[in-house]
C-alpha cells in the first residue's frame, strides 16, 4: 500500500494549525511561571544532548496518555489551564506533529519552538546536561 501523505505534509499542516515560537520568544520567557517548556525527545537524544533548564521531559510515544485525564498514565502538571506549554522537539517537526495532536485533544494553550534543540543550541541558548535537570528537579520537589 502506497503512503498517500509524507511526512512533510502532514509536517507542513500540523505548522500551518499550530503556534510557533522562536527560540528567542522562548528565552525570554524561560524565568515566566506561566509557561512550561515540554522536551519530547527520546532519552538517548537528551542523555546525548541535555535539554533546556527547567523542561518538563514528556517521551513523544506517551504525550497523549500524560495529557489524557481519562488515561492510566496522566501526568497532572498537563492539566493546568494557566500555563502555556510550549513543546520542542529535535528539529521541530515532531514537535509541530505532538503540538497539533494535543489541540485535536482540545488543548488550547499548547506551542511549539521553531527549529526544535538544534535552533536552541544554535542560539547558543541555556541548556544543561541530564545530570543537572535531575539535580534541579531533585532540588524543586525538596523545595516544594
Amino acid at each position: 500500500m502506497p503512503i498517500t501523505k509524507g511526512f512533510q505534509a502532514l509536517v507542513d499542516e500540523a505548522m500551518a494549525q499550530v503556534t510557533t515560537h522562536s527560540v528567542a520568544e522562548v528565552q525570554a520567557r524561560l524565568a515566566d511561571p506561566a509557561v512550561q517548556i515540554v522536551d519530547i525527545r527520546d532519552p538517548r537524544e537528551l542523555e546525548r544532548d541535555g535539554t533546556v533548564p527547567g523542561a518538563l521531559l514528556a517521551p513523544r510515544g506517551m504525550l497523549e496518555f500524560w495529557v489524557d485525564p481519562a488515561s492510566p498514565y496522566f501526568k497532572p502538571v498537563f492539566a493546568d489551564e494557566s500555563k502555556q506549554f510550549i513543546l520542542f522537539c529535535g528539529a521541530g517537526w515532531r514537535s509541530a506533529l505532538a503540538s497539533k495532536t494535543l489541540q485535536d485533544m482540545g488543548m488550547t494553550n499548547v506551542a511549539h519552538i521553531d527549529g526544535g534543540f538544534a535552533a536552541w543550541k544554535k542560539a547558543a541558548a541555556p541548556m544543561v546536561t541530564m545530570e543537572q535537570h535531575k539535580a534541579e528537579s531533585a532540588a524543586r520537589k525538596n523545595s516544594g
